[in-house]
């Protein structure tokens, strides 16, 4: 069965009627819709990097920060949706820096929980160019949690991955998360979360 006909069918299961005017294109839009979302299953990171790795005799931290991302929660299909902050620390190459928001769209356009999402974009960051350092961290609101559930709208989620430089070292870390607190599209509670994150035990 197509995707258009499993959504008519869903239409249909909820009581309404996919003939109507204000739905008769909707299966269309969902198909559409949803191909779009979930695109990141289909990119290939290297096309996606397309060579813009460079040599550079530089290994001072390199943040982007606030970039925005949108996904959708594996669990209810809803979207989840904030800021996304991003440090690494070079060793012989570094990123273009337009390529690193594209890299968080490839993992985002996925069906996700935030958890894995921050870690897969830090994985990559590491593997790709073996920095001494790479720390990311995703501030979101989650929609199931809106919506449905609990229906909390002022809450949100934060999740940190920190490797390498930035879990051995407090001072590199507390640099980090000094940096990103600066600006923050989410400034309530940003103090504890800073705290939280700048405990973890060094190793």
């Amino acid at each position: 069965m197509s995707m258009q006909n499993l959504v008519r069918r869903l239409l249909e299961d909820l009581g309404e009627d996919p003939d109507r005017e204000g739905l008769i294109n909707t299966p269309k839009r969902v198909e559409k819709a949803l191909r779009f979302l979930t695109s990141g299953y289909h990119a290939d990171i290297d096309e996606v990097l397309n060579g813009a790795l460079f040599s550079v005799d530089y290994s001072e931290m390199v943040i982007v920060k606030d970039i925005d991302f949108y996904s959708l929660c594996e669990h209810h299909l809803l979207p989840f949706f904030g800021k996304c902050h991003i440090a690494y620390i070079p060793s012989t190459k570094i990123i273009g820096l337009s390529k690193i928001p594209r890299l968080v769209d490839v993992f985002s356009r996925r069906l996700q929980v935030q958890e894995r999402l921050t870690n897969q974009i830090a994985a990559t960051i590491r593997d790709k160019i073996a920095p001494l350092g790479v720390a990311v961290v995703m501030e979101a609101t989650h929609l199931c949690m809106s919506m449905r559930g609990v229906e909390k709208q002022n809450s949100f989620a934060v999740t940190s991955a920190m490797l390498d430089l930035f879990r051995t070292n407090a001072r590199t870390r507390m640099e980090f998360l000094e940096l990103i607190r600066l600006h923050s599209a989410v400034p309530v509670a940003r103090d504890s979360m800073q705290a939280s994150l700048a405990g973890l035990v060094e190793e």
